[in-house]
């Protein structure tokens, strides 16, 4: 594998993303014919079939996503040599892409502007998601960074703390519970809730918080997944909501929703940048990461009880 060249790991990781010669050769400018001679000579190094050639595209065999996985890491690691060329040159300019939990989209204008305020060199890509695809995206190394509520234990992380975030119980404002203080465990009980999906954490501290309540985390509930959702569900009298507190900061503002005095709440929590620990940090994430712990109180909403 000594005479493989940069040049046949891009097209070989090209006709991965596109699926076909054609659509690969277009983007790296070149042939179709071009992009097919550097596929069978990669093959011939290689001494086995690194792409399946079916009708409807070129898919890639066990021996092809080896491959493709080390592609993978050399554009990796050439992008961090050009970030460290830029760093010791004192240059902060790049891209980063971040993945983040979907409530993160609460904040997220805010923490966008900021930074770009602080870093207008840096192109900074958000994509927000639910917490199981973003994990994956870090995962799968298409993201630099991923925001999240708890760092995954599947893979090895270095995580770092950049602010806190409360879980409440939320109810429509005129609800008999609203006012009253010290609200037990068992006087919400036997109330309707609507819950996010099994995979979120704010489903997995709810049912922690109610698991001294015998069958209590099973239901009556209704599940929703997006927070939206949820909160319109409440504010039409469906039922409760074990939610974010910043992610009803605006209705609780507005008299949509209140916050009920529940004991044991709020849970306090904290709000983790992870990356993958086998991946060296590059100037630009640095950047990010050192942005977040110092600014978070800028764009990190609270909404709780009086």
């Amino acid at each position: 594998m000594k005479n493989i060249s940069f040049r046949q790991l891009r097209s070989l990781l090209a006709i991965e993303t596109h699926g076909k010669i054609v659509e690969a050769a277009k983007v790296l400018g070149l042939t179709a014919p071009a992009v097919t001679l550097q596929l069978k000579q990669l093959e011939a190094e290689a001494g086995v079939q690194l792409f399946e050639r079916m009708a409807h595209g070129m898919y890639p065999t066990e021996a092809g996503r080896a491959v493709l996985s080390a592609a993978r890491d050399i554009e990796d690691r050439l992008q961090l040599l050009g970030d460290e060329i830029n760093a010791f040159k004192g240059v902060k300019r790049g891209r980063i892409a971040v993945g983040a939990v979907s409530t993160v989209r609460y904040f997220a204008s805010a923490m966008q502007n900021a930074f770009a305020a602080e870093f207008p060199d840096i192109d900074l890509d958000l994509i927000i998601d639910r917490r199981t695809e973003t994990i994956e995206r870090l995962k799968n190394r298409t993201i630099d960074i991923a925001l999240v509520g708890r760092p995954p234990r599947d893979i090895s992380v270095r995580a770092a703390i950049f602010g806190e975030h409360s879980l409440v119980v939320v109810a429509p404002p005129h609800h008999p519970l609203v006012g009253q203080h010290g609200i037990s465990k068992a006087d919400i009980a036997g109330e309707h809730f609507i819950v996010r999906g099994s995979g979120s954490s704010t489903r997995i501290w709810f049912e922690r918080f109610m698991a001294e309540i015998p069958g209590r985390a099973a239901g009556p509930n209704t599940e929703m997944e997006l927070v939206e959702d949820i909160k319109r569900a409440v504010m039409a009298d469906t039922g409760l909501a074990f939610l974010a507190a910043h992610s009803v900061a605006e209705e609780v503002q507005a008299g949509k929703i209140a916050i009920l005095d529940v004991a044991g709440l709020p849970i306090r929590r904290q709000w983790f940048a992870v990356s993958r620990t086998d991946r060296a940090m590059t100037p630009v994430m640095t950047a990010f990461q050192e942005f977040l712990t110092r600014h978070s109180g800028q764009f990190l909403p609270e909404a709780l009880p009086a």
